[in-house]
């Protein structure tokens, strides 16, 4: 047991640090190729917070644990918006008034609802997954696009142009970025064996040790990367943490079981956990489009959020 405990903190440490350092290098070395600020955060700095729900769900995927992958999806986007989003806005109210987050909120609802016709009938099967897959790839081509050809002033442009290293070696960045290409499958391969280790000593199933553990794990580069924006009052940023990671993981993520290990997914999942997805999305956008011409979470939308999150690992836990 114990020998589980530490192979999940030590793969949880190296995972969160080797997607650090993978998206430090990328993200460097793409600034030296001369790629725009925006195209970089768009790709390569979003992309990079969810690499740790991507490599822990194509590790669980490759061995048989479809539940988990899929858990890891849907708890890593409930916590994200009811923990993350909740602590973030308990710290200080966070304003939205990029045009590209107004424009991003309804694609994450409509990447969920697409998710939710999937998984309705307790299959994800390949067709499925390469639809997600596709889906993915078109929204990146269309944010792109609308980044490159936008000429409108945008906060979180600036914000994202903030976020990327400056003055990095091309040989340093490349070091960094093949440290974490090493670090990342490896890590993940550590915490899903630790996790599975620790599900069978509790008699966890697979679904809730990958909507629990797992999902707040690999959450937490969102967490650090949200709190760090709200203290430097980069509110776009942290908003458009949350939302792009969101859509990556119920597109990117979501494929790769679809595609590895395609088959029947546990009912809770199907009912239960997404539609907590679905609410907490939706509730989301209710808030910041309800909260009048300030558009903005308020410390009372943090603490509902907050109040959800401890109840639904709560119920979570009680009805395994």
């Amino acid at each position: 047991m114990l020998l589980n405990v530490f192979m999940l903190i030590a793969g949880l440490a190296v995972l969160v640090w080797s997607a650090d350092k993978f998206v430090y290098g990328a993200a460097a070395f793409a600034r030296n190729l001369g790629l725009p600020p925006m195209l970089i955060g768009l790709t390569i700095v979003a992309m990079g917070s969810s690499a740790p729900e991507m490599f822990v769900a194509a590790t669980a995927s490759m061995e048989g644990m479809r539940d988990t992958a899929v858990g890891n999806v849907l708890g890593s986007n409930v916590a994200n918006i009811t923990l993350i989003l909740g602590v973030t806005a308990m710290i200080g109210a966070v304003a939205v008034s990029s045009q590209t987050l107004k424009r991003e909120i309804p694609m994450m609802l409509a990447a969920t609802a697409l998710a939710g016709y999937f998984l309705h009938d307790g299959i994800l099967d390949r067709n499925e997954g390469i639809i997600l897959a596709v889906a993915f790839l078109a929204l990146m081509a269309y944010l792109i696009w609308h980044a490159l050809t936008n000429k409108t002033p945008d906060p979180l442009a600036d914000d994202a142009d903030e976020e990327i290293p400056r003055d990095v070696p091309t040989s340093k960045a490349l070091i960094w970025l093949v440290v974490g290409i090493i670090l990342l499958p490896l890590s993940a391969d550590w915490m899903v064996d630790g996790a599975v280790g620790i599900a069978k000593y509790y008699g966890l199933s697979d679904l809730v040790i990958g909507l629990t553990i797992i999902a707040v794990g690999t959450s937490l580069p969102e967490l650090a990367a949200c709190v760090a924006s709200a203290l430097k009052k980069e509110d776009d940023l942290a908003i458009g943490n949350i939302v792009g990671s969101n859509m990556f993981n119920i597109l990117a993520v979501l494929a790769l079981p679809g595609l590895i290990a395609p088959g029947v997914v546990d009912a809770q999942a199907v009912t239960r956990d997404f539609y907590m997805v679905m609410a907490t999305s939706v509730a989301l956008a209710l808030f910041v489009l309800m909260s009048g011409k300030d558009r903005q979470l308020k410390r009372w939308h943090g603490a509902i959020f907050m109040a959800i999150f401890i109840g639904y690992q709560y119920v979570l836990f009680q009805t395994n």
